[in-house]
């Protein structure tokens, strides 16, 4: 299974136990409204989720999707996957006594079990993946779900022409400094994104989903450089 360098130096990142200590602070302050995109997930998969559903969280990182998924829904049953098994201590750490509704799985889409869940959903993950492999693991959870499940993705999505790229990150880096980062991180940040996260279009985005089999492609967040979309397998 094909990984690209940008995916793999950032998985590196993931894996540093003094960076992954750090990380509950860091999506806040980079993501706007990141509590209330949790919120928005949750109330999107409940439309046709069963009470009693399974869900599968791509990307699970370090619990917090999981963690206020498993709150909102005291039914509801989980299988995150991530490949860095730093962030998934990080997340055993945060999920608390609702670890007994949840498995942690380390890998990647491959590695998922097959289903079929009832929803899923795929968070600040995608951006990190080349065109090519963006495709493969769209198509690889659409496989994994029922007909008609829901799958919520959100991730870095802003124009890519020149001038617009580069106005976008100037406002991804002044949202993060005023959001209280420290700014030579959040300019570290800025330029880490701009040489070597394989970053699409909004549109682009969104076909890929539909490339993958999904249906109803919606866009429901939209936030400086970061969109959100809800699809149905």
């Amino acid at each position: 299974m094909h990984h690209d360098a940008a995916a793999n130096a950032l998985l590196a990142h993931f894996s540093d136990p003094d960076a992954v200590a750090r990380y509950a602070a860091g999506p806040p302050r980079f993501v706007p409204g990141f509590a209330d995109l949790h919120r928005m997930t949750r109330i999107l998969l409940a439309e046709q989720a069963e009470q009693d559903a399974r869900v599968l969280v791509v990307g699970a990182g370090g619990g917090l999707e999981l963690k206020a998924l498993a709150e909102a829904e005291p039914r509801w049953r989980f299988v995150g996957v991530d490949p860095a098994s730093e962030m998934l201590k990080l997340a055993e750490q945060t999920l608390g006594p609702f670890n007994a509704r949840v498995q942690l799985q380390q890998g990647y889409i491959d590695d998922a079990p097959d289903g079929p869940f009832d929803a899923a959903t795929c968070l600040l993950t995608l951006h990190f993946l080349d065109v090519d492999e963006r495709r493969r693991t769209a198509r690889e959870i659409h496989r994994r779900l029922r007909p008609g499940a829901p799958f919520v993705a959100a991730h870095s999505s802003f124009p890519q022409q020149d001038s617009e790229r580069t106005r976008w990150l100037s406002r991804y880096a002044a949202y993060a400094i005023a959001s209280g980062a420290d700014p030579n991180q959040a300019n570290t940040a800025r330029a880490a994104v701009e040489a070597r996260l394989p970053v699409l279009s909004p549109e682009q985005d969104a076909q890929i989903l539909r490339e993958a089999g999904f249906r109803d492609v919606e866009l429901f967040y939209a936030a400086f450089t970061w969109r959100g979309w809800i699809a149905y397998a």
